[in-house]
C-alpha cells in the first residue's frame, strides 16, 4: 500500500469569482506502509477557463503567472500524476486535509471529460484527526501543526509545502488513520 498526501492549490478570487476554481498546482508525497517517503510530485497548471491568475492569488499561493504560462494544461498534468502514482505498482490511498481537493479533482477531470474513478481511495486527514486529538471542530493544517509543535516549513498555501507538511502529521498517526 501506498499513501498518496497530496495537496492542490487553485484560481481563486477576493471577491467576485470570475470563473469555476482550477487546479494550479499539484503537490504530493508518496508515503510507504513503515512511514518513510518514496517519492515526491510537483507540477503546476495552466488553468483553462480563467488563464489569468487574479492578484489575489499569486499573494495566497505565491505561484505567478509565469509559473503556470510554461506549465501543461491540467489534462496532461493530470496524466502525469495518475503516471506517477502508477509507477509505485501498489494500491494507493489519496490522502489530503479535508475534502476539498478531492472535490476539486472532481470537478477538473469533469471539466476536461476525464475519469474520476480514480478518486474513489480518499480520506480527509483533517477530518479523521480531529477524532484522534478532539478540538471544537476540525482545524487547519497550519494549526494542527502548532497543536503538534511541528514546524511549518516552506510557504503556506503551495501545494508541494503543504504535502509535505501534511505528510508530517500523517506519519506521527500513521497506524490511527482509517482507511474504508
Amino acid at each position: 500500500m501506498i499513501y498518496i498526501v497530496l495537496d492542490l492549490e487553485a484560481t481563486c478570487w477576493n471577491g467576485k469569482r470570475l470563473a469555476p476554481n482550477e487546479i494550479i498546482e499539484i503537490g504530493a508525497i508518496a508515503i510507504n506502509e513503515a512511514g518513510e517517503t518514496e517519492g515526491e510530485f510537483n507540477t503546476f497548471v495552466k488553468p483553462s477557463l480563467a488563464p489569468q491568475l487574479s492578484d489575489f492569488c499569486t499573494k495566497l499561493t505565491s505561484i505567478t503567472q509565469d509559473m503556470v504560462d510554461d506549465a501543461p494544461l491540467y489534462p496532461a498534468a493530470h496524466q502525469a500524476f495518475l503516471d506517477w502514482i502508477h509507477n509505485f505498482d501498489q494500491e494507493y490511498w489519496l490522502c489530503s486535509w479535508g475534502f476539498y481537493d478531492k472535490s476539486q479533482f472532481k470537478h477538473d477531470c469533469k471539466l476536461h471529460g476525464l475519469d474520476k474513478d480514480w478518486l474513489k481511495k480518499h480520506i480527509s486527514v483533517k477530518h479523521q484527526y480531529h477524532k484522534i486529538k478532539p478540538t471544537k471542530r476540525p482545524i487547519g493544517m497550519k494549526g494542527a501543526l502548532a497543536l503538534e509543535d511541528i514546524k511549518l516549513d516552506g510557504t503556506h498555501h503551495r501545494g508541494i509545502d503543504d504535502a509535505r507538511n501534511i505528510a508530517k502529521i500523517f506519519v506521527r498517526y500513521l497506524n490511527e488513520w482509517t482507511f474504508k
